[in-house]
């Protein structure tokens, strides 16, 4: 009789890690030639694509232009963006759009229904936002999800957490560089509490950004740098971790974890307002002459500032002036949301405080997804493209997500398909049940407090040191308990939380500027040429 709980090696084509917009588009290109591994620490529709408001962006409008959406992106990026980067996904988006009409999307439409209704958000020169009302990124899961489900060639692991990757190196097949080559994974089955071994020759992180790393984020729970941490381990270079997007308005209510305003309130004429107890008065225009539509960076600072100075809990978004027509035709689920909670946007403003929100930075990638590791790629929020720089443009996410997966597809269907290798089970034979799982909670708080406080909108040298200090005590109790102790999601995600800490805090201290989203009290000006941070691992 076997064991049902016993390890299990599983062996396919492709092994795609995470379940959002990049995961799902890739598996869903090599599915009809490829068998395929869809693994997701959660539910499928756990990760951040779904919470994604506002749309994506893609040049379709007449009068609009490929240079214009490229200027828009180099301009937010503060002159780090890659050039050839950012022109290949603004020429490639349009076809995206189409391939998700083709899979159903229902995307809003103009009154007459005869053509996508085109918003527009902060830094965009025109209307080029596609959307679904204002839950563009859980429409366009829910879709995906359906059809990934009846994709005979995808098989999906739900609750499967990623371990570790497996690499030739480290299992002793060479000691040199240039021959090491990922060969699969180890992921935690939740069901069984069992490691599981994943062989296939091509590997694709697509595990969203690090969020989670800060107190206060409009991320979900899964985002906690799993694919930047494990490619770091295996031997990929990391770049511009430095720059992680706050968003300038996430909801401001104890009972509302999480809940981000989109950029699209903004859009469509919201205006912030200091609260009534400090004069009630609009201040963007003091910050920036693009006022509410300045690139989020600037709206983040600027709102950080008035809280600062004011000594105030939150600032107003108010769109009220507006009729409730067009509010509940533009915004129907942040008015219900809001609504919820006691706030009638079409009456009142809406309190709202910066918030982590996305991770502009990660492992390097080519314009293949390809990273540093043969047989590893790397989409989406988890890559580091090029397309960014030092500030992500609105919307410009999940279209990265989509370009860049299907660029990996094509690449794998251009590779000859080698054999999965036969990998070693998962050996925890020398390590036992952990006694205190207080450890693991408290060192969680204590990171994410240290880094909203020292690594936040603005550092100074003395606050990245305080955090590179505690970063390495860290490690040091969450190795120690690694190497002992059975693995656990708690403790896995923890591991690679603090992985992702220190590649941010050493990304920071390496930047002697302020740019984009960087912005540091002791470098306030902007250097001459724009430099990317490249960090390269021991092992590599």
């Amino acid at each position: 009789m076997t064991d049902s709980t016993a390890p299990v090696q599983h062996v396919f084509d492709v092994l795609v890690v995470g379940s959002g917009l990049a995961g799902l588009t890739t598996a869903l290109q090599l599915a009809p030639t490829h068998r395929v591994a869809v693994l997701t620490k959660r539910a499928m529709n756990d990760g951040s694509s779904g919470w994604a408001q506002g749309g994506i962006a893609a040049v379709l409008a007449e009068g609009d232009s490929f240079d214009s959406h490229v200027d828009d992106t180099l301009v937010a990026g503060a002159g780090l963006s890659d050039p050839a980067a950012t022109r290949f996904v603004v020429e490639n988006a349009p076809k995206t759009i189409t391939w998700l009409q083709e899979m159903g999307v229902p995307f809003s439409l103009e009154e007459d229904q005869s053509r996508l209704h085109l918003t527009r958000e902060g830094g965009h020169s025109a209307r080029r936002i596609v959307h679904v009302t204002d839950a563009t990124g859980a429409a366009v899961q829910r879709t995906l999800i359906a059809q990934v489900r009846r994709t005979p060639n995808v098989t999906l692991f739900e609750h499967h957490t990623l371990v570790d990757l497996i690499t030739a190196r480290k299992l002793g097949h060479t000691s040199a560089a240039e021959l090491d080559r990922c060969l699969g994974l180890y992921a935690l089955d939740e069901a069984t509490d069992k490691v599981h071994t994943f062989s296939a020759p091509h590997t694709i992180l697509a595990t969203g950004g690090a969020g989670k790393v800060y107190l206060y984020t409009t991320n979900p729970d899964t985002a906690t740098g799993d694919g930047v941490a494990a490619a770091w381990r295996a031997g990929c270079r990391a770049a511009n971790m430095e720059f992680i997007q706050f968003h300038p308005t996430c909801l401001y209510h104890p009972h509302a974890k999480s809940f981000l305003i989109s950029e699209a309130v903004r859009g469509e004429g919201g205006r912030l307002l200091l609260p009534e107890s400090a004069g009630g008065t609009r201040f963007m225009p003091l910050h920036d002459e693009r006022a509410e539509l300045a690139p989020r960076d600037v709206v983040a600072r600027a709102i950080d500032f008035e809280m600062k100075k004011h000594g105030l809990d939150c600032v107003h978004l108010d769109i009220s002036h507006q009729p409730l027509a067009f509010i509940l035709a533009h915004f129907p689920n942040i008015y219900a949301r809001c609504l919820e909670l006691g706030i009638d946007i079409s009456k009142q403003p809406i309190p709202v405080v910066p918030a982590a929100h996305y991770t502009c930075g990660g492992v390097l990638t080519d314009l293949d997804g390809r990273t540093d590791l043969p047989g590893l790629y790397a989409i989406g929020e988890t890559a580091c493209t090029g397309l960014h720089g030092a500030n992500r443009l609105a919307s410009n996410s999940l279209v990265e997500c989509m370009v860049f997966a299907r660029a990996a597809a094509q690449d794998i269907l251009r590779t000859p398909r080698p054999q999965a290798p036969a990998l070693p089970e998962w050996d925890d034979s020398r390590v036992t049940d952990a006694d205190e799982a207080v450890v693991i909670s408290h060192n969680w708080d204590e990171l994410r407090r240290f880094m909203w406080d020292y690594v936040g909108i603005v550092r100074t040298n003395k606050r990245l040191e305080r955090a590179a200090h505690r970063i390495t005590l860290l490690q040091g109790e969450i190795q120690e308990y690694y190497a002992h102790f059975h693995v656990t999601r708690d403790l896995l995600e923890l591991r690679n939380l603090v992985q992702a800490a220190e590649l941010i805090v050493r990304s920071a201290q390496a930047r002697h500027e302020s740019r984009g989203l960087h912005f540091s009290r002791d470098y306030p000006a902007m250097a001459a040429t724009a430099t990317p941070t490249i960090l390269v691992p021991p092992v590599a």
